[in-house]
């Protein structure tokens, strides 16, 4: 046994909950090996194909997690040994959160605390049109341009005054 392996009273509780062969494809690789290689994988992070040889094959090591991942067997797995756990009394299900390690995300400082302003309702105008049609605050618009480049023009060609 390795490292991180299972160990003798650990295979003993999980060995009932596993599902067996349906010997349609053939004989299982020991399931024990698998389970270590798997978890070896997961603790390690190391590629399928460099899973070290005393694990069996990486490629049944690979399918097995693969398909127990996508039947739902490891959801079944960790219900089942909970369940067990929990009715033997050997869970605690208490839960203690420290608040000095719970950290807002920074764009969190400074929000807004009032809501914003709801939207005009759809075709209100500003206040300072209220009464014109488009083509009137055109002409506002316009008139007023005139003249500022007419006062432009008044001015920088009018000669400079004598002091």
């Amino acid at each position: 046994m390795g490292r991180g392996d299972l160990s003798d009273a650990e295979w003993e509780r999980l060995r009932p909950f596993l599902p067996v062969s349906n010997r349609r494809c053939g004989r299982w690789r020991d399931r024990r090996q698998v389970i270590d290689g798997i978890l070896h994988r997961v603790r390690t992070g190391v590629q399928w194909r460099d899973l070290p040889e005393q694990f069996g094959l990486w490629k049944t090591v690979y399918e097995r997690h693969r398909l127990w991942s996508a039947d739902g067997t490891w959801e079944r797995l960790l219900q089942q040994a909970q369940a067990q756990a929990d009715a033997a009394g050997e869970i605690d299900w208490d839960v203690s959160v420290d608040s000095t390690i719970v950290r807002a995300h920074q764009h969190a400082a400074g929000a807004r605390t009032d809501p914003p302003p709801a939207p005009a309702p759809k075709g209100a105008k500003g206040p300072e049109h209220q009464d014109e049609t488009p083509w009137q605050s055109l002409h506002a618009r316009l008139v007023e341009v005139v003249r500022e480049v007419v006062w432009a023009a008044r001015t920088t060609g009018s000669p400079p005054s004598s002091p």
